[in-house]
């Protein structure tokens, strides 16, 4: 019989030799991650267990990951799931729990409104996943302040209190700044509903946990004319040095407004752009937008020259799309019917495919963001 120490020996012995194996034979580490760090991650991923280990670590630039929101569909004190699907592992991930004090009260449901849920407002700014309104079980705004989650350090933390805390605004994000105007609190006000509100999210990597930096603050912006933008939740889409909203979601009939971030004015959206702004819209690297006719369920692409929307791909699954993310050549959408559907715009013609959610969850929101920092699992694959 073997003795049973010398198989542990063996087994010490054999990780050792892993730990050391070299990157790419003949060259120092230091040097074969920067060869490596041109490749596309998925091409290293299955390779060997040291390649694998590299794309995860700190060292490695971090690859683009799906983020979602995701609601259950039965009965939960927990209403809303935060979760992070790894494209090179094709799993999902939990996010660590935001900070229980306060604790996070969301309503999504409620008797007396069957036909719709309440909405969730959040957005991705400076690789940051930001929640910024919501509604409590009491009707009032959900956030008093921004709730902020950071994947690299897989850390949560809040920002400065809002001087008007809101729901059913317009939100977004453009140049690492965050934008909130309109919407209502616990009751509607002209003045909330007219005003507007940014701030500068700045770098959390050396603030302590769920710490408010004193530097940080909402600054009130030039004020929108009327307060027709507090009827919805809605993006404000940051694009080319502008941000670009419209008052109602979907195919209804609508208003839209361009903010100039440079000049601090507001102007009438162009005619074009309006009329084809059918469904969720989003930007990628907020140069190129991206549009779902909700009710055709084609994918646009918007052409500043001409004015007008250029379509990429019709799918029957986009018909009644909830909200789309742009990045990193990908398109995002979060179907009616709760799923999430993908689409590489970077292929002629588009590629499409869906990404199945957790069991028993239905997508809310999507966000494209840097994958989480973590150390990769041991998946058995040997150099």
């Amino acid at each position: 019989m073997a003795n049973p120490m010398s198989s542990v020996k063996r087994q010490k012995l054999s990780n050792n030799n892993l730990k050391q194996q070299p990157l790419l034979p003949g060259l120092p580490d230091h040097v074969a991650q920067l060869c490596l760090s041109h490749l596309h991650p998925s091409l290293l991923y299955s390779v060997c267990l040291s390649w694998r280990r590299l794309i995860y670590s700190p060292s490695f630039p971090p690859f683009l990951s799906l983020y979602a929101l995701f609601s259950s569909s039965s009965p939960n004190p927990h209403p809303i799931h935060f979760f992070s699907f790894d494209p090179m592992s094709s799993t999902w991930e939990p996010l660590p729990p935001p900070p229980p004090d306060p604790p996070l009260r969301l309503l999504l449901r409620h008797p007396s409104f069957l036909s719709r849920n309440f909405p969730v407002q959040s957005i991705s700014v400076s690789g940051n996943l930001v929640l910024l309104a919501a509604t409590t079980h009491d009707f009032f705004p959900a956030f008093p302040r921004p709730l902020i989650f950071n994947p690299v350090s897989r850390s949560w933390s809040f920002g400065p209190p809002l001087a008007a805390p809101r729901r059913w605004c317009a939100a977004g994000t453009s140049n690492g700044v965050v934008y909130v105007a309109s919407g209502i609190g616990s009751h509607f006000s002209s003045d909330v509903a007219r005003s507007v509100e940014r701030w500068v999210l700045q770098k959390t990597s050396n603030k302590k946990k769920n710490h408010i930096d004193s530097g940080w603050k909402w600054e009130k912006i030039r004020g929108l004319k009327d307060g027709r933008f507090s009827r919805d939740a809605i993006d404000a889409v940051g694009w080319r040095g502008k941000l670009c909203m419209v008052n109602v979601k979907g195919d209804a009939a609508k208003e839209g407004v361009v903010y100039d971030i440079k000049s601090d004015s507001w102007e009438k959206m162009p005619e074009g752009m309006i009329a084809g702004w059918k469904g969720p819209v989003a930007a990628m690297d907020e140069e190129t937008m991206y549009a779902v006719d909700e009710v055709k369920g084609a994918l646009r692409k918007y052409d500043e020259e001409e004015d007008k929307w250029v379509e990429i791909m019709e799918s029957e699954s986009l018909k009644g799309a909830q909200q789309i993310a742009a990045g990193g050549g990908r398109v995002c959408a979060v179907t009616g019917v709760g799923r999430i559907l993908a689409i590489d715009v970077t292929a002629a013609p588009a590629r499409v495919w869906f990404v199945e959610s957790p069991s028993g969850l239905e997508a809310v929101a999507v966000h494209i963001l840097p994958r989480m920092g973590r150390p990769v699992p041991d998946f058995g694959i040997r150099p």
